[in-house]
């Protein structure tokens, strides 16, 4: 009787939390094994999942004493490996939960966490850390796990729920018009109207404060209007914190279509939401090639369009190398001068705009209105010829990037400056002494999880000289 059993799992690796599986995999090879000797049971399984609207795949471990049935039960108690002591019902929650978290993800949904209220009325959502917390109710060890009405709603247009799949592989593009956030007590508030041929019959927003991938995401949800307008609350921001804002136009068809802003949060958990209203200023702005026009714009959105404007049609003449900026100059944006080399580790070195059409250059919430695209490995060399005395500026990961780098300067050879480890969130300020210095050399390294998604930049980077 397997119940009857010390249970340990040395070499079962958890992955639960970083999106682990969902599918029953017995036939698969991946059943647990019994080891009569040592009365130990090990297994060993890949945990992940994924999956749209249109297909999905997981993979879970399956074994004889998950049960529904088990979940209710306080005895016995049984050993595990990674959780200890625990009665089959909380080994068959953290399990089957894990199963049930899985599947969500292998129908296109993404983690979140529940809302303060909805921790108070319903429990932990599936989709956070609920995995764990499946069925705890049927043993009066709380509240249990809930789906959330945002991940419900995505779900209800979804072939597997709507019994339809009419038009499933058609592309749905939303075309959204107005949108607007302004401040709220407690948060901002984002408006706007959303139309497309697929029709859309609901909006999700996620709020997802830095770090912890996004298992921190809360969410809310509107019902556009016949005309497609829409409005919703976010309140449950982070204080101190950078975060990105996603809307998601969910289609009749299951298909969904995306727009993300950055946004800040202060100690007092006032919402910092000008880098975002600087983006939609942009956003409906006519970058003419033809020439640039600010009319319309707020001071730093224009500064922030400019300097795009000019990244998109460079002028003919190249910008002169440090050491040949006039004297006069005490100041100047880095990128405003000629590097003697630069190398980055995907695609071409950028300057004042990232890789790709229409991107502005976005770190920690913030966008920045001049910087270089340094994705790791990168090197950029500047020859200064002893004209400088400091550069100062910003160091960060692009926003909604996944990698995590170390920025490095190098004067003359010499490193003076090394920043920790760093993810997509907060931005690291530099200021380095450069008297009588002849190269400067900017420098990202992959922090040693590969360079997947490592799209390192230096923002807003100047020099200067003569007295401060």
């Amino acid at each position: 009787n397997l119940l009857d059993l010390p249970v340990e799992r040395p070499d079962f690796v958890e992955t639960t939390a970083l999106g682990a599986a969902m599918l029953a995999a017995r036939g698969a090879g991946l059943v647990s094994s019994l080891e009569e000797a040592s009365k130990t049971m090990r297994h060993k399984s890949p945990y992940y999942a994924g999956g749209s609207h249109v297909s999905g795949t997981a993979w879970q471990l399956d074994e004889p004493i998950l049960d529904t049935l088990n979940l209710p039960k306080k005895e016995p108690i049984i050993r595990d490996g990674q959780y200890g002591r625990i009665s089959l019902g909380k080994h068959n929650s953290i399990f089957i939960g894990g199963v049930a978290h899985e599947l969500g993800h292998a129908l296109s949904l993404p983690h979140n966490k529940e809302r303060p209220d909805e921790r108070e009325a319903f429990g932990t959502a599936l989709m956070g850390s609920g995995n764990r917390s499946y069925g705890d109710e049927l043993r009066g060890e709380g509240r249990g796990s809930f789906l959330t009405l945002a991940h419900a709603m995505r779900l209800a247009s979804h072939p597997q729920f709507s019994g339809s799949a009419k038009g499933m592989v058609l592309p749905a593009q939303a075309d959204w018009s107005g949108v607007a956030l302004e401040p709220i007590d407690g948060g901002f508030r984002v408006s706007g109207a959303v139309r497309s041929k697929i029709p859309v019959y609901a909006v999700v927003a996620y709020t997802d404060p830095e770090g912890g991938g996004d298992y921190n995401a809360t969410t809310a949800t509107a019902v556009p209007a016949g005309d497609g307008a829409f409005r919703i609350d976010c309140t449950t921001l982070t204080p101190g914190k950078s975060g990105e804002l996603r809307l998601f136009a969910c289609h009749a068809n299951g298909a969904t279509s995306r727009l993300s802003y950055g946004y800040r949060v202060a100690p007092d958990g006032t919402a910092d939401i000008a880098s975002a209203q600087a983006r939609l200023e942009l956003e409906r702005h006519n970058f003419d090639p033809a020439g640039w026009s600010a009319e319309g714009l707020s001071p730093r959105a224009a500064e922030i369009g400019e300097r795009f404007w000019r990244a998109r049609n460079p002028g003919r003449e190249a910008p002169p190398t440090p050491g040949a900026v006039p004297g006069d100059r005490t100041r100047i944006p880095l990128t405003d001068t000629r590097p003697a080399e630069a190398e980055v580790g995907w695609g071409r070195p950028a300057f004042d705009q990232l890789p790709g059409p229409g991107r502005f250059l976005s770190a920690g919430g913030e966008l920045f209105a001049h910087g270089l695209y340094a994705h790791a490995p990168a090197r950029h060399t500047y020859r200064l010829d002893g004209k400088w005395t400091s550069i100062v500026g910003r160091a960060g990961l692009a926003d909604g990037k996944h990698g995590k780098v170390v920025f490095a300067i190098r004067v003359d050879g010499e490193e003076r400056w090394r920043s920790e480890d760093l993810q997509a969130g907060p931005t690291a300020a530099f200021e380095v002494d450069l008297a009588g210095a002849q190269e400067l050399e900017l420098v990202v390294e992959d922090a040693g999880d590969g360079n997947g998604g490592d799209w390192g930049l230096w923002l807003e980077p100047e020099l200067r000289r003569g007295p401060r």
